[in-house]
């Protein structure tokens, strides 16, 4: 294969004519393989020339890409794995374990940090997302394990509290299923949201009642009428979590 032209670019390559093919090369390729020097390669070291330099672009994208923030291994691997083939990205990512860049416990600590600090997440959900992501879920045991219960609680008190001061259309018992269900999603254990529940105070239904009345009283009325009128809407009540005697209560009211 015959090298015919060289012409060097900004960003520390070379732009290599060899026969028909316009090939970038990285000044450490052409240094290795004293390139500048030959006029002519055969096809067996072509081949090597352009692994050897997968590697190098390999190397310098997952470091790029390590830039922006921490990754796993398998994430690296997904990312790499759109361009370049199993054994390449394989030495790429001993060389950056090797060299420090990728390290899971490194890993763990600062995710952890952030999910606890920065997400409404629980430790069930930080579990399941730490496997996803390709992490020893031994390892993950063990670093959810150092982390007090009085963290946990603490986050979903916080949570308990500002859902009960923004709730606008919920009764206390449909608000508190509601929690034990949103809660129980993002990854907290029962008898955490319980104890959490417990702790924060339910503010009193009279004011929610009385809106949410009006808005179905508003709807239905066009329709039904009467006993029937009054069966909808005390349903529909039960339905947002209010109790049967401040359902009569606002009824009699009105």
């Amino acid at each position: 294969m015959k090298i015919e032209k060289y012409t060097k670019l900004k960003d520390n390559r070379y732009s290599v004519k060899i026969d028909d093919l316009n090939i970038k090369l990285y000044d450490d390729v052409i240094v290795k393989y004293e390139l500048l020097r030959k006029k002519e390669i055969s096809e067996t070291l072509f081949e090597e020339i352009t692994e050897y330099n997968d590697s190098l672009e390999s190397y310098y994208k997952a470091l790029k890409y390590l830039n922006r923030k921490l990754r796993t291994e398998k994430e690296l691997f997904t990312y790499l794995n759109k361009e370049y083939k199993k054994s390449v990205i394989n030495n790429t990512i001993e060389r950056l374990k090797k060299e420090g860049y990728l390290n899971e416990e490194t890993y763990l600590k600062a995710y952890l940090i952030d999910q606890i600090n920065l997400s409404t997440s629980g430790p069930n959900k930080i579990k399941k997302d730490l496997i996803k992501l390709g992490l020893n879920e031994e390892e993950i045991n063990n670093h959810l394990s150092k982390i007090e219960d009085s963290i946990w609680l603490e986050k979903l008190n916080k949570i308990v509290a500002k859902t009960i001061s923004t709730n606008k259309s919920y009764g206390n018992n449909k608000l508190k299923e509601k929690l034990v269900y949103d809660l129980g999603n993002k990854g907290y254990y029962k008898w955490m949201i319980e104890e959490a529940i417990k702790n924060n105070e339910f503010k009193d239904n009279t004011d929610i009642i009385n809106k949410e009345y009006q808005k179905n009283y508003n709807k239905l009325s066009r329709k039904y009428s009467g006993y029937e009128l009054e069966q909808k809407l005390i349903a529909k009540l039960l339905s947002k979590g209010f109790s049967y005697e401040d359902i009569k209560k606002v009824l009699s009211e009105n």
